[in-house]
């Protein structure tokens, strides 16, 4: 039953959580396209859509073939022609591997907060393309930022409390790389057409250069996201039931409770035996 609702959610949310982010701008008039043809927007777009799929589905043997099914109906339904193959197996690839990380993050919320790093970074950067002039633009930018950091690290503490701490500095280095690989991706993009070398170079120099901005930029937004996600993981734990005594070995039982009743004899004191006199 659980599937009943599981699998059309998880078909929503790839294309919500995936494609919607490009229409905030508006389709063309008569467009019906589902799926953008740009490189960035195909990987991060198949990969958010993937994790989120694989989270609600949970189970690796459902979430894979769903998405590969959900991105291909998605492909076809948008007009394109088999002559895009490498976009098309960029998106498939994209989408599976995120449902398989998704999927594997309901057992490990760590896994699923690495994997929940680059979409939320994406998100995150996408109000500073749409509001150039804003006067509180640094702010704005700011908060999504130490908002995202915090979202993945109370993640990674969901299941296994404090213990997933120990994460939290590599977690925190993927957050901040996951910033470079929205940008060498969009750079990638933006190269389309030109030599291998030159698309290779953008997306290499785009990946480096976005380290220093937000470390610059946004390092108080980072603390602060710190700071705030050690109460939330305290409230956290506290909120979780207490874990189950140990099992204990021998909890002063007799042999009856262990052993069948074609056993009992073992337990039942053996009748005295009488001796009959000898014939003479």
């Amino acid at each position: 039953m659980r599937y009943l609702w599981s699998i059309p959610a998880a078909v929503v949310a790839w294309f919500v959580a995936g494609f919607a982010p490009t229409y905030l701008k508006g389709l063309p008039a008569g467009s019906t396209t589902f799926v953008g043809t740009r490189v960035d927007l195909l990987v991060l777009g198949g990969f958010t859509g993937g994790v989120l799929a694989g989270l609600i589905v949970g189970r690796v043997r459902f979430a894979m073939p769903l998405v590969l099914v959900v991105a291909g109906g998605a492909w076809w339904l948008s007009g394109y022609g088999l002559s895009d193959k490498g976009l098309l197996a960029l998106l498939l690839v994209a989408s599976v591997v995120g449902a398989f990380l998704g999927a594997l993050g309901i057992r490990s919320t760590v896994l699923a907060a690495f994997a929940l790093s680059v979409p939320v970074a994406w998100y995150a950067l996408r109000p500073a393309g749409e509001l150039q002039d804003w006067r509180w633009l640094w702010q704005l930018n700011g908060l999504l930022v130490a908002i995202g950091l915090t979202i993945v690290l109370y993640v990674a503490c969901w299941r296994r409390g404090w213990r997933s701490a120990y994460y939290w500095l590599p977690l925190g280095a993927f957050y901040l790389a996951s910033f470079a690989i929205v940008e060498g991706l969009q750079a990638v993009t933006a190269a389309k057409g030109k030599s291998t070398d030159e698309i290779a170079n953008a997306g290499t120099d785009a990946f480096f250069d976005a380290f220093e901005p937000v470390l610059r930029e946004y390092w108080p937004w980072l603390t602060l996201a710190v700071l705030l996600a050690i109460p939330m993981v305290a409230l956290k734990v506290r909120a979780l039931p207490p874990p189950p005594p140990p099992p204990v070995v021998d909890d002063g039982r007799t042999n009856d409770a262990v052993l069948s009743d074609d056993l009992d004899w073992i337990d039942r004191e053996e009748p005295k035996r009488r001796l009959l006199p000898a014939r003479r």
